[in-house]
């Protein structure tokens, strides 16, 4: 299980990153299409460093909200 952070992007777009996987970011017109792109790009990810022989990154983070 990989976390990942949601965001409304400049242009309207839902952007989604899996901070644990560098470099892995999607979006999507809705948060539903955004979270499905993600968990698209999470196993393409997991997928290409399984076939480079490469380890995969740690899921280390936890998540807090913190009221400002």
């Amino acid at each position: 299980m990989r976390q990942v952070i949601i965001y409304p992007g400049e242009d309207g777009y839902w952007v989604v990153e899996c901070p644990s996987l560098p470099g892995c970011i999607s979006q999507g017109k809705t948060k539903e299409e955004a979270l499905t792109n993600i968990k698209e790009a999470i196993e393409l990810y997991i997928e290409v460093c399984q076939e480079k022989g490469q380890l995969l990154p740690e899921d280390p983070f936890e998540i807090m909200v913190v009221a400002v």
